[in-house]
């Protein structure tokens, strides 16, 4: 019986993929790098800033890789302030959820400051039961942990949560701890998305398809 919904951040509650492309495009290109759709996609999307610093940019020392980090989030922040909404759907999927009485959680890799201002900007800071950091915990997405955690945070099985995702690691991380996840597709292709492991693939969290996992279903 369906007792909680697990959202993804980025890419899921919002899209703030083209920001962090371009945020990353300006760091990495000086580089060398080519930062498109399709290198963001394979080298950066849903991974955590000290892994992929430390793959693309092995030349840097531990404080500067953690101070680019740093200077890398606060821009983020700076213009994400006037450019993000909430992903289409998203209200009426929230009202059926709050009529319900299921839980909620954000489970996310983003940094604790990022996440918790990408919430206020959308007006969800006080939407969720608890906000999840995967960065905190011993092991972040693609590890099954996170997802394993905010289970355990609740008391329940993982039959009985669905989890909203839209990145390869954090599909990997949900379909590990075995919880039915659903596929945001707003910047992989939904082929993709099923490839990773998702249950079905929404454009959009008011699609009627979702009640076969019983959302929307009616008392």
């Amino acid at each position: 019986m369906l007792q909680a919904v697990l959202f993804d951040l980025d890419g899921t509650l919002t899209n703030t993929d083209p920001i962090h492309i371009k945020v990353w495009r300006d760091i990495l290109e000086p580089e060398g790098y080519t930062v498109d759709d399709d290198f963001f996609k394979e080298h950066i999307s849903g991974r955590l800033n000290e892994y992929l610093i430390k793959e693309l940019l092995p030349h840097l020392s531990a404080a500067e890789g953690e101070q680019l980090a740093v200077d890398k989030e606060a821009t983020f922040r700076e213009l994400a302030a006037s450019e993000l909404t909430r992903m289409p759907g998203f209200d009426e999927l929230y009202d059926w959820i709050k009529r319900q009485g299921l839980k909620t959680a954000v489970v996310t890799n983003a940094p604790r400051a990022n996440a918790e201002f990408v919430l206020q900007i959308l007006q969800l800071e006080s939407a969720f039961d608890f906000l999840l950091i995967a960065g905190e915990l011993p092991r972040s997405k693609p590890d099954p942990l996170p997802y394993q955690t905010a289970l355990d945070r609740f008391e329940i099985s993982a039959g009985d949560a669905i989890v909203f995702e839209d990145s390869k690691t954090g599909i990997q991380s949900a379909v590990s701890a075995q919880i039915p996840t659903m596929g945001v597709a707003s910047t992989h292709a939904p082929d993709v998305l099923y490839g990773y492991g998702a249950s079905l693939v929404i454009e959009q969290f008011n699609d009627s398809r979702l009640q076969k996992f019983g959302l929307f279903q009616a008392n």
